[in-house]
C-alpha cells in the first residue's frame, strides 16, 4: 500500500484544549494515522505526524486547517518560532511505494484545494516548488505574517494559489514535498541568546557550515536558556553526531554547556543507530543486531 507522511505544523503550542482538538478531529478520519503529537510553548508551535493514503492525508489536512483557522489568530500570537500562518507548513514525505513525484503532484493539488476552501494565500516549497526562487522554505517564511503584506506587494511574491493578499487571522501556508528531514534542537546552560546565534550561524548550510542543516538560535525565556533549533535535512549526509559533537564544541569556546538536546516528532531508526554505533565505537555493527529489526524480518 503506498504510505505517505505529512507533518503539519500549526501556529498553537500553548492552549492543550485547542491542540487536543485538532488531534482528536484527525484521529477521526480513515485511511490516516496520527503518529504524533509535539507541542512547544516557548515555540508556541505543534507539529503533527501523520500517515496514511493520499487520500487519508488529504482529507486529515483540510479538517487540520478548518480547525485551526477557526481557532488561531496570528494578530495575538507570539512565539519564538519563525511562522507565517496559522497552519505554517505542510510537507509531504515518500515512505513506501510512493514515488516524490506523486508527493510533488497531491502537494499541488491540497494547496490548490486549501487556497480555494479557506481563501488563503498558498505557496509551494521545495520539490513542489515552480520557482527555483522560492524553493527554501525560510526565505518564503522570511518576514514572517507581520511583513506578509508587504512581502507580497513585491515583485515575485505573488502566492501559487489563493489571493493576493494575507488572510487576515491566518495569514498564509506555505505546502510542498521533501525527503524525511530531523528537527532536533539543542539546550545550552546559559541565557546568553549572541552565543546560541552565533554557534547557529556557526553550523548552517546558508552561512558557510555543514550542508543539509538550517538553524538559528532562540532564546527559552521560560527557563532562563537559549536553543539552537535545527532541522537536519540530510541526516545520512551530514548526521545527527556529528551536528551535537560540532554545537558541543563550539559552546565550549564560549564557557557553555549543552543542557540536553531533544528531537520534535519522530525520527528516522537508522539515525539513532548511527549515533550509537559513532558513540559506542561498535565494531563491524548493522542494523540487523537490532532486535526489532530481526523480528520484522521475514
Amino acid at each position: 500500500m503506498a504510505l505517505i507522511e505529512c507533518i503539519p505544523n500549526v501556529s498553537e503550542g500553548r492552549r492543550l484544549d485547542v491542540i487536543a482538538a485538532m488531534a482528536d478531529a484527525v484521529r477521526a478520519g480513515e485511511g490516516i494515522r496520527l503518529l504524533d503529537c509535539t507541542s512547544d510553548a516557548s515555540h508556541n508551535r505543534s507539529v503533527f505526524t501523520l500517515a496514511g493514503t493520499a487520500d487519508g492525508v488529504e482529507r486529515a489536512v483540510g479538517v487540520l486547517f478548518e480547525q485551526a483557522i477557526s481557532a488561531i489568530d496570528l494578530r495575538a500570537h507570539r512565539g519564538e518560532h519563525p511562522r507565517l500562518g496559522a497552519v505554517d507548513v505542510v510537507p509531504f514525505v515518500p515512505l513506501e511505494d510512493v514515488s516524490m513525484a506523486e508527493c510533488v503532484a497531491l502537494a499541488r493539488h491540497v494547496g490548490a484545494a486549501v487556497a480555494r476552501r479557506f481563501n488563503l494565500p498558498v505557496y509551494l516549497y521545495e520539490e513542489a516548488s515552480t520557482d527555483p526562487s522560492r524553493k527554501n522554505l525560510e526565505d518564503i517564511r522570511r518576514g514572517e505574517f507581520e511583513g506578509l503584506a508587504a512581502k507580497m506587494a513585491t515583485a515575485g511574491w505573488a502566492p501559487d494559489f489563493g489571493p493576493s493578499t494575507p488572510h487576515p487571522t491566518a495569514g498564509a501556508t506555505v505546502i510542498g514535498a521533501r525527503l524525511p528531514l530531523i528537527a532536533y534542537n539543542i539546550n545550552l546552560a546559559t541565557d546568553r541568546l549572541d552565543v546560541a546565534q552565533n554557534i547557529a550561524s556557526a553550523i548552517r548550510q546558508s552561512s558557510g557550515g555543514y550542508r543539509f542543516v538550517k538553524a538559528i538560535g532562540i532564546p527559552l525565556a521560560e527557563r532562563g536558556i537559549v536553543q539552537v533549533s535545527m532541522n537536519l535535512t540530510n541526516y545520512e549526509k551530514t548526521p545527527i553526531f556529528r551536528v551535537f559533537d560540532t554545537v558541543k564544541r563550539e559552546a565550549a569556546r564560549y564557557g557553555v554547556a549543552v543542557l540536553e538536546s531533544e528531537i520534535v516528532g519522530l525520527v528516522p531508526s537508522a539515525a539513532l543507530t548511527a549515533a550509537a554505533e559513532h558513540y559506542l565505537q561498535l565494531a563491524h555493527f548493522t542494523s540487523a543486531q537490532v532486535l526489532e529489526h530481526r523480528l520484522k524480518q521475514r
